[in-house]
């Protein structure tokens, strides 16, 4: 940490030199137009001077941050159409390169092909704090690209340069974010205030309702919570993982979240659930890192204690109800004969769940219905469409269970009518699992969830869906 803390005094002791090298100082900065921002990165990217370049790096993110979002999507309008590569240079790169191809034409031709939007981003990461203000950056174009989408008239160009200028920002943050540079930490009750007020803020799966349920989610011997940062951004945790641990797989998380509870014996533990995993920072989607969590949670508690054997998470499935509904719409559904049908219009009745009856009845046409849904519907990619789905079956776990009515709060049922699924991370399986589903697709079930599935159901459809 020290050391980090040095590194940032003599980056801010080198922005402070290099103002004193450029034109444009602090009087200005307040009154400086998008316009004029623009400029200055174009002289950002053509300069050679170090201390220069990490003053005005400075200078172009603090005017950033001092716009309002309509300023701010002009900037990086205006960046995503003017700083793409120069299409005459890339021309002669391949005319050089096709005339005399080798190692060095190639280059020249790759450098050449490079938007100068992926210098201006590493350039502007030269500055104290860049890395996070370029990952609020990224942010903010998330806004303009869907602004650009629900726009009546679309701009294809606008769109094109949008996604193009996202795809430099990943290519960089998946260089700059990658798993050698990041740093496990357990959260406890120890841990500083201000960093224990961000896991609250940014829990996503089971909301923390404030400083008690903190503490009984981090601070008993059952309970775990690990998160991973980056030196770049000390006091911003990247992902957290909360861990319960039990003597069993738990199939409802009401009794994981009670206020009172039976603690479990680190001693008797067997198993470690994975309940509740989120991503903290927006503008990193599309940056791997909870395989990589998950994986050294199981070394590390491993460590702790031998006597570990079940890894498992118990999982939400934010993309079901959208799906039953629109296959009970359907002419045609999927994954439902007529009668489930029929019988499903029960959860269109306030309160089915508290009816042991009616839930009982919905449970029989439901649960076949989320086997079809884990087991053959797809993307048009030809993957799950659920995403959490992805996530775990692409890192090599095997859907274990599904649990009817396994989260009955009002978000658990608006998003999968109450379902959860546990995920088993078998460490014998992991890396056959992962193959095949990376290269075949397919989906690693149970025999109990493969029984699920109801027999003769018509052929899968692809559903269009992204697949964030």
């Amino acid at each position: 940490m020290a050391a980090i803390s040095f590194l940032g005094d003599l980056l801010q002791s080198i922005s402070d030199r290099g103002r004193g090298l450029i034109a444009f100082g602090r009087g200005d900065l307040a009154k400086a137009s998008v316009a004029e921002v623009v400029k200055l990165c174009e002289d950002l990217i053509s300069r050679r001077g170090e201390a220069s370049g990490v003053a005005l790096a400075r200078i172009i993110l603090d005017r950033y941050e001092s716009f309002g979002p309509a300023d701010r999507q002009d900037f990086l309008r205006r960046v995503a159409l003017e700083f793409g590569a120069d299409h005459a240079v890339v021309e002669n790169a391949i005319a050089a390169y096709t005339k005399a191809p080798s190692r060095a034409t190639l280059g020249r031709l790759h450098e050449a092909a490079e938007p100068r939007s992926q210098e201006l981003i590493r350039r502007l990461n030269l500055a104290r704090d860049g890395t996070i203000a370029l990952v609020r950056m990224r942010e903010d174009l998330f806004s303009l690209r869907d602004a650009a989408r629900r726009a009546e008239k679309p701009d294809p160009v606008l769109a094109e340069a949008v996604d193009s200028l996202d795809s430099d920002f990943e290519h960089l943050f998946a260089s700059w974010f990658n798993r050698g540079f990041l740093v496990l930490r357990r959260i406890d009750w120890t841990t500083p205030a201000h960093i224990l007020e961000k896991i609250i803020r940014y829990e996503a799966v089971h909301a923390i309702s404030g400083w008690d349920d903190l503490r009984r989610r981090i601070e008993p011997p059952d309970r775990r919570c690990f998160a991973f940062f980056h030196p770049a951004l000390l006091d911003e945790p990247l992902i957290f993982v909360e861990v319960a641990l039990t003597t069993g797989i738990a199939s409802a998380i009401a009794p994981i979240l009670a206020n009172e509870r039976q603690h479990t014996a680190t001693r008797e533990a067997t198993t470690a659930i994975f309940y509740s995993i989120s991503n903290c920072q927006k503008g990193l989607a599309g940056i791997t890192f909870g395989n990589f969590l998950i994986k050294q949670v199981v070394e590390d508690l491993c460590r702790e204690m031998p006597a570990l054997k079940t890894f498992v998470t118990l999982s939400p499935v934010p993309g079901f109800r959208t799906w039953l509904d629109r296959e009970r719409r359907a002419d045609a559904p999927q994954g439902l004969t007529r009668e489930d049908v029929e019988t499903l219009r029960l959860l269109d009745q306030p309160d089915w769940h508290a009816d042991k009856a009616k839930a009982e009845t919905v449970r029989k046409a439901l649960l076949p219905a989320a086997a079809y849904y884990f087991l053959r519907a797809k993307t048009a990619r030809g993957k799950p469409v659920d995403p959490v789905a992805r996530f775990h079956l692409g890192n090599g776990a095997r859907l274990e269970r599904l649990n009817f009515l396994g989260d009955v709060s009002p978000k658990g049922l608006s998003q999968g009518y109450g379902l959860m699924v546990n995920y088993l991370y078998d460490l014998a399986a992991i890396e056959k699992n992962h193959e095949t589903y990376a290269n075949l697709g397919t989906v690693s079930a149970s025999l109990t969830v493969n029984r699920e599935l109801r027999q003769n159901l018509p052929p899968a459809r692809s559903v269009a869906l992204a697949e964030a």
